[in-house]
């Protein structure tokens, strides 16, 4: 049960992380949710094998900071990349003309 709510707080983190820094039309709007919730799953279970104990808090503060700045800097990498990548094909476009 402390699974769903870990993943339920990594994508409320993804969300925030959205809708709170730049380059959202970039990238689908449940891209960056479902990063922090992938990302919060993975470090809870990493976690759990490693012997923390579910019911301290230590897990549930490792897991949903790792899961705010992972999808924070996956917001950040693919809005920056896809700006990058339109400017470029646009650039490519115009010179060529619309045939290409």
């Amino acid at each position: 049960m402390e699974l769903l709510f870990v993943v339920l707080g990594g994508a409320i983190l993804g969300a925030a992380a959205r809708y709170a820094l730049p380059h959202r039309s970039e990238h689908g709007s449940v891209l960056i949710p479902t990063v922090g919730a992938l990302a919060a799953a993975v470090v809870w279970v990493g976690l759990t094998w490693l012997g923390w104990k579910w019911d301290g808090g230590w897990i549930w503060v490792a897991s949903l900071v790792t899961a705010g700045l992972v999808a924070a800097a996956v917001d950040i990498v693919v809005g920056r990349t896809r700006v990058h990548a339109d400017t470029e094909m646009l650039q490519r476009l115009t010179k060529r003309g619309a045939t290409a």
